[in-house]
């Protein structure tokens, strides 16, 4: 069968800022080209800068003390990530695995530093990326640790159609091809354990696969197991 779908807009976190101030913030950068498999930084190194995705995919993990590793964030195109701790020098708590072969914008801290401190409108709005940044993290750790894994992969479900989701009919269809594996990965669960919950939901009608692809059918319910908040996309996203 034929996909025919229509692409929603993807949120980005930079959204925040203003054309003008966004297009500051890259007049400070310089590119790096970044190959599929290789890391932008590594949990303990030195978190000096920001990261700018011009092009291309990084995906931002956490390992555990068994070995496991637990997927966070997954970054895209225009999207602003690193960790400044009140722009002191601090060192990473994640890893930064880019996914796909990317071109990345870089921000060293004392570049920016002199930028915020020129352009006042530019702080205002770089401490609300801050806050967006924190709240998204609070809301997946919520989501982790309240509602079961059931409602954590029901949140990952919610958060894939928000980032990547597009219209197929009446559902939504989620374009990227991923693993059970890395569906547990998203969640801290085990390959087998998300293996029988999808198969649940698509027992009940929750879900379909089309091409190895997932097709949400039931948003709703969805929700309702993970007791959505409501939050903004710019929030509840990868």
């Amino acid at each position: 069968m034929t996909l025919e779908t229509t692409a929603t807009q993807p949120y980005k976190n930079t959204e925040v800022f203003t054309p003008e101030n966004l297009t500051k913030l890259k007049s400070i950068s310089y590119e790096y080209s970044a190959s599929a498999g290789s890391y932008l930084y590594w949990e303990g190194d030195l978190a000096d800068k920001l990261f700018y995705i011009i092009e291309g995919q990084v995906r931002i993990t956490k390992a555990t003390d068994d070995g496991k590793q637990l997927t966070l964030y997954m970054f895209q195109h225009q999207d602003l990530f690193g960790q400044l701790d009140s722009l002191q020098t601090s060192t990473h708590s994640f890893n930064a695995e880019v996914t796909v072969d990317s071109i990345v914008g870089i921000i060293q801290l004392k570049d920016l530093e002199v930028l915020l401190w020129q352009h006042g409108d530019l702080a205002v709005e770089f401490m609300k990326w801050m806050g967006l940044m924190h709240r998204t993290t609070q809301t997946k750790f919520r989501d982790l640790l309240l509602f079961g894994k059931p409602g954590a992969l029901c949140s990952v479900l919610i958060r894939l159609s928000n980032s990547y989701g597009k219209e197929h009919g009446k559902d939504i269809l989620i374009p990227i091809r991923l693993t059970n594996t890395e569906l547990a990965e998203m969640i801290g669960a085990t390959r087998e354990s998300v293996n029988r919950m999808l198969a649940e939901f698509k027992k009940l009608d929750i879900i379909e696969y089309e091409d190895n692809l997932i097709i949400i059918k039931d948003l709703t319910y969805l929700r309702d197991q993970c007791h959505c908040e409501n939050c903004p996309g710019n929030i509840c996203r990868m």
